[in-house]
């Protein structure tokens, strides 16, 4: 998880600014400190505040509960000398207190006694290993502490490149393994073990776990040792796959037929069916001898196959294979910050790619981290919406940004209609395996009843009068649909420098089922510094203000405008509540 960087006075932005670059993190400005600082903390994010030590404790303090689920929290002075770890010291504060003060050519002020004696404390292994199981390793390590040396079954030179005594006669015994043929009151599973896969299209998650569990308890190797579990690319978006991974709580990655067909000379059980359909011998053993040595070859299920590798130190799983490529289809809302939702920020933070029109990247720079900018201008959609696939399919986490709700009249639509075409107009099909998630956002028309009072109350519509994709008579047909029926309805794309006559059209059309009073709206650059927002009737509106960056929104029969004390008129739709309350 991408640390924050807070901060709570000018004089720390440089020092911030460092740490964001170092870390990979967001930078927050004084004012999203305080209010984001409670949100951050609870959510498990690391914290590291360049500001006094007792600022984020007296913050902190109302919300320390259990010390076991704090995240890490660290206090860097403005001038970045001294990192100090506050809190998490052993999920791996004191870890990223000693790569900061590096990085930083600070001092890391670590105190807890084995971080400051050896590279990390028993409770805290390097990246790269689990702990699964300790009996007391408090008391171990206090017998550490004194004197004690380890006497370690497995691979120890990680321990003793920290700085830890082995001996055989050690008195903390300590087994660092894959096997699970020796227990010791504490246990390491090193992140070594590749298991490749294979099966047919629809094969339920339950088989493949059952397989994988089955290939594991015959080799005699612990589940926390997988790396990864690996197949082709073929199978990137193989569902069964992802929730295999997920209950063995690692990672899939996938490899290209050529990839894999490297290693064909080094199969134990080649098979002519699977080069037949797809190019290569075998696939779940081959991916399996990616990590090194095949320790398990192929075995079968009705409609899946396993085998097992193992690498000779742990696997990075971000250097291993290629994930299956996301595409964030993200709403970022009429523009400003407070109208993002929590589910759009978070998937802009996690993306390593941002592909959208120039003007919606600017108006989340903010979010900005060292996330890659695909800016492309106005007009061009389909070519932004198949980049942006091509771009996912890479394996890489893509957001494609539109303003407002991306589903309504923006580009999750197009989105779903190139994964879905065929002949000149498909995507690769890399593309089409890609994961795909939408991020709702907050529309326009609900940004400008929103700021008007509550106009959509009751039941409204959202027509667009853009006559660039929909026909002219289309679009007056659902003109008289929406008047005739009686809906507030919001007018997207009303006015145009070509196109000057349907919002016209539309008053005329909407004044003869509406009454002259009946309250219209008008918002333009809605979330933006200019944002204007006028209350009028229609009788009085005139369609020849209106441009593209305006919604306007038209009420019902049934809608009512008035003034309140402080001289703003409001407009809303009621419901009907009066009447239910005089029929009780």
């Amino acid at each position: 998880m991408r640390p924050a960087v807070l901060t709570f006075a000018p004089t720390g932005f440089d020092t911030a600014r460092r740490i964001a670059r170092i870390l990979h993190g967001r930078e927050l400005t004084p004012e999203q400190s305080r209010e984001q600082l409670p949100r951050l903390f609870r959510s498990g994010t690391p914290i590291i505040g360049v500001c006094a030590a007792g600022i984020l404790i007296r913050l902190l303090a109302p919300l320390l509960e259990d010390k076991h689920e704090e995240p890490p929290v660290l206090a860097v002075s403005q001038d970045g000398a001294y990192v100090v770890p506050l809190l998490g010291g052993h999920h791996g504060a004191n870890r990223m207190a000693r790569e900061l003060a590096e990085a930083l050519r600070g001092e890391a002020a670590l105190t807890t006694a084995s971080d400051s004696l050896f590279g990390f404390g028993l409770d805290d292994p390097p990246k790269g290993w689990k702990l699964v199981y300790d009996d007391d390793i408090k008391r171990s390590m206090s017998n550490v502490l004194q004197g004690a040396k380890l006497a370690v079954e497995g691979d120890g030179r990680w321990l003793q490149a920290a700085g830890y005594e082995l001996g055989n006669g050690g008195a903390v015994q300590i087994v660092a393994s894959p096997s699970i043929e020796h227990f010791a009151p504490i246990i390491y599973r090193p992140q070594t073990l590749v298991v490749g896969v294979g099966c047919e299209r629809g094969t339920s998650a339950d088989e493949l776990v059952d397989l994988i569990k089955a290939s594991l308890a015959e080799a005699r190797l612990g589940w926390q040792s997988i790396a990864a579990i690996a197949s082709v690319d073929l199978k990137a978006d193989e569902r069964a796959i992802h929730e295999a991974a997920a209950r063995f709580d690692t990672v899939a990655r996938f490899f290209t037929v050529a990839e894999l067909d490297a290693m064909r000379d080094r199969l134990a059980t080649p098979s002519q069916v699977v080069e037949a359909e797809i190019g290569t011998p075998g696939v779940a053993e081959a991916a399996a001898l990616l990590a090194g040595e095949l320790v398990l070859p192929k075995r079968k299920s009705a409609r899946a196959t396993c085998a097992i590798g193992m690498a000779p130190n742990p696997i990075d799983p971000d250097t291993f294979g290629r994930r299956q490529g996301t595409l964030h289809i993200v709403g970022i809302g009429p523009g400003d910050a407070a109208s993002r939702t929590g589910s759009a920020v978070a998937a802009l933070e996690a993306s390593s790619d941002w592909v959208g029109y120039e003007l919606y990247l600017d108006l989340i720079a903010d979010l900005r981290d060292d996330q890659q900018k695909h800016a492309f201008p106005l007009g061009d959609e389909e070519p932004r919406v198949r980049h942006a696939l091509e771009l996912a399919a890479t394996g890489r986490t893509v957001a494609l940004v539109c303003s407002g709700d991306a589903q309504i009249y923006a580009m999750a639509a197009l989105a779903y209609e190139l994964l879905d075409a065929t002949g000149a107009r498909a995507v690769t099909e890399a593309a089409r395996r890609v994961a795909v998630a939408c991020h709702p956002g907050v529309s326009a028309f609900q940004a400008a009843s929103a700021a008007a009072g509550a106009l959509i109350g009751h039941d409204f519509c959202c027509i667009s009068l853009s006559d660039l994709l929909t026909p002219r008579e289309a679009i007056r047909q659902r003109l008289r649909g929406a008047a005739e029926g009686d809906f507030v309805t919001a007018f997207y794309n009303p006015r145009s420098g070509r196109r000057l006559d349907l919002l016209g059209e539309a008053k005329d059309l909407f004044a003869r089922h509406r009454p002259p009073e009946t309250p219209v709206i008008v918002a333009r650059n809605l979330g933006r510094a200019e944002q204007t927002v006028l209350v009028t009737t229609l009788a009085a509106f005139d369609p020849t203000t209106v441009d593209m960056l305006t919604i306007v929104l038209i009420g019902s029969s049934t809608s009512r405008a008035f003034k309140r004390g402080d001289g703003r008129t409001v407009a809303y739709t009621p419901r009907g509540y009066e009447a239910k309350g005089a029929a009780k």
